[in-house]
């Protein structure tokens, strides 16, 4: 569990009805936050969450929009990837404003009692679901769907009615839990007990992992101990704005994978003729190079105020190693040139100074949605949530047009929620179909064959890693690693975060970095965790939050956060899960929706979970999803 946290921007874990039925907050974030609370007591599947929070994101939408004479509905007397759900226009006697919230309210209940009830948090997450809707007043006991009588409960319990059954056909399996219908891995699991890799069939491929126990990243246990690719076929569920151009229809193993945004082959083990890949090595390198930016003694400071950090922006759509290596620092960090000044104070941001084994830790537990969490989807839920509360931010939607709080929440929370759908199913289709291995697997194999840097020295492998002088090297017989009976004598060795074997007590220990085999090397994660139970190209964090980015931009008209500056609290030796710290309060700020975006995706490589070549295609599939989807919404709004 968490140790306590305080953050400004997430939600409180005791959901306070209170507060969400004060003059302040709309209905329709009454039932965002319920779900949230829902997710963050379910397995972590960010793909069935990101489907979950559109489809009550739009059963809310359309429950709001049947009342309004401008506006289009997205689901009702639409046919969506030819699917229809009639409705026939009724008139509803009384109050219009009443009438949405009931409406919206039995929709939203309805759905989510439907969507939660499998799972392993349900009896908790049941009680936060009651007590919303009883708390409205209404009475969960009126199962009508005939709207045509006028009743807008009625219509509440159709639409959800109605995209319940949509879902059953939208290519989710959910009928089946989810489950893969005909992925395989050709690799067997890693067996994270034992040091090295073995088990490979092919090293450019995704190898499962097995445990003594599997946790997933919202703190279940789970049943067996080598937890399934967790969405491989996604890319088959029907989409909110992903464009038929943009849809490749790709195969393997016989079996067809669509793909969206096709980013091309990330890169294999080896060229063509044969040679050792240099993109390959320097790319899974890296990772655990950066590991060695997780000690908050080694002296280096960071300012990571906007000044210091953001403002990166990049385009280009080629990811070869000459432009990774640009853009990505081997003293951690990217190249990016910060923010001169807060537009709207007009003066220069103040210096932020922190030591980077701080940040580094910290954002890396931040970003990954651990215990309590509701992944990245529902994550960027509660930065938009944040950023409508901000005592700073004024309702207008594109910054033009002014509205009220309820309107504001059911248009940004549709559009939100299409584009992390889409991203889901852009982001898991692409994963599906590359299948492509994770950092843990190709340092310890590359390692395990040896070194490839000189033909002259010990352990020599023409597809070996590279060896980098004060980052990996080789063993040799004065080193400490050597062993009792020099057995890792001339080993791969990498300095990088030292692992769990050096934290006894989470509560006072922290493993610091030093010099570890490299056939030990472990990512910064909980050790019943590790890296995420599927592919690693393209990155969905990356896609996830570059897509949020770009619909926070633009449904506010504005690309800085409300006031120029946004961010949390991490509090000194509270935050941080499997180890103490941070050594000291961290305050971690962004300028734009961009930065925060930027700075997720690069948590990811100091997490160990992906390598450069993950997460670029991501940010720049993201982006296209984000605005996409935005500009697809607009075509249901202001008829």
């Amino acid at each position: 569990m968490r140790k306590l946290i305080h953050l400004s921007l997430i939600a409180i874990s005791l959901f306070d009805f209170s507060y969400c039925n004060s003059q302040y907050q709309s209905v329709a974030r009454i039932w965002n936050e319920v779900i949230l609370e829902s997710i963050r007591k379910d397995f972590a599947r960010p793909t069935v969450h990101a489907r979950n929070l559109f489809h009550l994101s739009a059963a809310m939408y359309d429950a709001w929009a049947v009342f309004d004479e401008q506006s289009e509905t997205y689901f009702l007397n639409k046919s969506n990837h030819g699917y229809h759900i009639p409705y026939q226009k009724t008139h509803y006697p009384g109050d219009k404003e009443k009438n949405r919230e009931v409406a919206i309210s039995y929709a939203a209940f309805r759905i989510l009692n439907h969507r939660y009830e499998v799972s392993p948090g349900y009896k908790k997450s049941k009680v936060i679901i009651d007590e919303a809707f009883s708390s409205l007043g209404y009475d969960p006991n009126f199962n009508s769907i005939d709207y045509t009588s006028g009743n807008p409960a009625a219509l509440g319990n159709y639409i959800a009615n109605s995209i319940i059954d949509y879902g059953w056909q939208d290519g989710s399996n959910e009928e089946y839990f989810y489950t893969n219908l005909y992925y395989e891995p050709v690799n067997k699991p890693l067996i994270l007990k034992n040091s090295g890799v073995k088990g490979i069939t092919d090293i450019n491929r995704w190898q499962p992992l097995a445990f003594e126990k599997f946790i997933d990243q919202s703190g279940n246990e789970l049943a067996g101990n080598v937890p399934e690719f967790l969405g491989p076929e996604w890319g088959k569920v029907l989409p909110f704005s992903l464009k038929l151009s943009n849809l490749k229809t790709l195969k393997r193993d016989g079996q067809t994978y669509p793909v969206y945004f096709d980013p091309g082959h990330p890169p294999l083990f080896l060229r063509a003729d044969g040679s050792l890949n240099e993109e390959f090595v320097w790319n899974h390198s890296l990772v655990s190079v950066w590991g060695s930016h997780l000690d908050p003694d080694d002296g280096v400071v960071w300012d990571i105020s906007p000044k210091g950090i953001g403002n990166l922006d990049f385009k280009n759509k080629n990811y070869d190693l000459e432009v990774l290596q640009k853009i990505y620092d081997i003293d951690g960090g990217d190249n990016s040139t910060g923010h001169p000044y807060n537009p709207f104070t007009g003066k220069a941001y103040l210096e932020n100074l922190v030591p980077r084994g701080d940040y580094t830790r910290v954002i890396a537990e931040f970003w990954a949605d651990g215990p309590d969490s509701e992944t990245p989807p529902g994550h960027w839920f509660t930065i938009l949530n944040y950023v409508s509360d901000h005592e700073d931010f004024e309702i207008k939607f594109e910054g033009i047009y002014p509205m009220n709080r309820l309107e504001w929440d059911i248009k940004s929370y549709f559009i939100l929620g299409g584009a992390m759908h889409d991203a889901a199913i852009a982001a898991w289709g692409i994963k599906g179909f590359y299948d492509y291995v994770r950092p843990i697997t190709a340092i310890r194999y590359m390692a395990d064959l040896g070194q490839s840097t000189d033909p002259n020295k010990p352990n020599f492998h023409p597809n070996g890693i590279r060896l980098i002088k004060g980052r990996i090297e080789l063993v040799d017989k004065d080193d400490p690693l050597v062993g009792i009976e020099n057995q890792n004598l001339n080993k791969i060795k990498v300095f990088t975060w030292r692992g769990h074997e050096y934290i006894k007590n989470i509560n006072t220990d922290y493993a610091k970095v030093g010099w570890i085999l490299a056939e030990n090397w472990w990512p910064y994660q909980r050790p019943t965790f590790v890296t995420p139970n599927f592919a690693g190209y393209v990155s969905g964090h990356s896609t996830y939050s570059r897509a949020a980015a770009e619909v926070l931009t633009l449904v506010t008209g504005c690309e800085y956060f409300p006031g120029g500056l946004g961010g949390f609290k991490a509090t000194k030796n509270k935050f941080l899960v499997f180890e103490e710290g941070p050594s000291q309060n961290i305050q971690i700020q962004w300028g734009t929706f961009r930065d925060a975006s930027n700075q997720c995706s690069l948590s990811r490589i100091w997490g160990g979970i992906h390598p450069p070549v993950d997460d670029l295609p991501g940010r720049l599939i993201g982006e296209d999803i984000g605005i996409n989807a935005f500009n697809f919404s607009l075509s249901f709004f202001n008829k």
